[in-house]
């Protein structure tokens, strides 16, 4: 065989192995088909009950999948607790005693762990607990691409800053989703989880106190009950995000937002004279398009910088590292 020949074989062998180490680090809606074909199952039926318990909960892990999402990619860095090495992502701002799920996703867990040590990882979960808790409200659904693995790193001081915000503008956020790959279309899609789940009065007492001209004074009037005006009274009081059905996934979100009863101003911004108002028009009018839309934004949202191959690891516990 001569030098040429030679080389070109090398070659072939390298391109070969290389194209093969890329499809391995490939996500596939397939993973665990042969290592642990009850996982899914497993999950739906967690979070189905989750649900049925405590309606707010779908909300809840729809917001948890998000927010693990926008630090460090789906890496399940959320979930970590504090340690001698961690500086826990719990702690950050917009979750702390904000952010919900983490006992529901240790449950899952420690059941699918039962069945198949060490295979399935904890971003995985996040990310299908999020499908599933959709469908156990009437929402959409959609195919989830698995093969995460999990972090072994938190990052608490990015969330200081690629978390959105319940007071950004409108430009701000578009420029936040940006930078995960999101475009303005998928932005508004996401925030329509809104449609489900509740918020603190801390985070919404200044936009009902404003005397703006962009909330309904009605509105304002009934979301003041129980959020009283001074700062340290009444933080933790809820109220649902969307009023008419808040506990199903529709479109009742848009229309509010149309109405100026968007409960945060993070929401109101949507539809506010901007870029984004004929988005929030479409999708008032379109149940079919918001549920199709969403569904497509969140496979992308599932797809920022995952962990895959022989990267990360596959935690026995959520919690903390192995």
């Amino acid at each position: 065989m001569g030098f040429r020949s030679w080389r070109s074989c090398i070659f072939i062998a390298v391109f070969l192995i290389l194209s093969s180490t890329l499809c391995e680090a490939k996500l596939s809606p397939t993973f665990y088909d042969q290592t642990c074909p009850r996982a899914l199952s497993t999950i739906r039926k967690a979070v189905r009950r989750a649900v049925s318990h405590e309606r707010r909960m779908a909300a809840s892990l729809i917001r948890l999948h998000f927010h693990d999402c926008f630090v460090q990619g789906c890496d399940a860095s959320i979930l970590l607790d504090n340690s001698s090495t961690i500086q826990s992502e719990k702690n950050a701002p917009n979750n702390l005693n904000s952010v919900r799920g983490y006992e529901v996703i240790d449950n899952i867990k420690s059941k699918v762990e039962s069945m198949c040590p060490g295979v399935v990882s904890c971003a995985d979960i996040v990310a299908v607990a999020a499908r599933d808790s959709s469908v156990a409200v009437s929402g959409p659904t959609w195919i989830v691409k698995l093969g995460r693995r999990d972090s072994t790193t938190s990052g608490l001081s990015q969330a200081a800053t690629n978390l959105p915000g319940f007071s950004d503008s409108l430009d701000k956020l578009i420029t936040l989703f940006r930078s995960k790959g999101l475009n303005a279309r998928d932005m508004v899609a996401l925030s329509g989880s809104h449609t489900i789940g509740q918020a603190r009065c801390l985070t919404f007492r200044d936009r009902i106190y404003s005397n703006g001209t962009d909330i309904d004074a009605g509105f304002a009037t009934t979301r003041r009950r129980r959020c009283p005006a001074q700062n340290g009274n009444g933080d933790e009081n809820l109220a649902p995000l969307e009023l008419v059905t808040p506990n199903s996934f529709d479109n009742n979100y848009f229309r509010n937002l149309i109405q100026r009863k968007g409960l945060l101003q993070s929401d109101q911004v949507l539809f506010s004279g901007g870029s984004t108002d004929t988005i929030v028009k479409e999708y008032s009018n379109s149940p079919k398009t918001f549920r199709s839309d969403f569904a497509s934004a969140m496979v992308k949202m599932g797809d920022i910088e995952p962990l895959t191959g022989s990267a990360g690891v596959i935690r026995k516990f959520c919690n903390f590292i192995n």
